[in-house]
């Protein structure tokens, strides 16, 4: 796999409350591509950031549907990727890769 193509597979990071929090246990959340499989997420994560990866879980939270101006619309749905990484590294995500 090229960097390109670790660059589609990870789209961005996750900065939340829950994922902050996460991150003292080193977790690091992510958003990933739909089609993403856990073993590109962990090759992709070991190749961009240098880190070692233990474990990586998936879920993926459903589109939701709203309404603006009055026109109903839906939000797509996002997968997202929880990896855990080896004791001694760590991904700073506030920093751009």
């Amino acid at each position: 796999m090229s960097a390109l193509d670790h660059y589609d597979v990870i789209r961005s990071p996750v900065i939340t409350e829950k994922s902050t929090a996460a991150s003292e246990h080193n977790k690091i959340v992510f958003q990933v591509s739909r089609t993403a499989t856990k073993p590109q997420i962990k090759a992709a994560i070991e190749s961009l950031f240098k880190v070692k990866v233990t474990g990586v879980n998936t879920l993926v939270r459903k589109g939701k549907n709203k309404r603006f101006r009055g026109v109903a619309g839906r939000q797509s749905d996002i997968k997202r990727a929880i990896v855990t990484l080896e004791e001694g590294h760590s991904i700073d995500v506030t920093t751009g890769l």
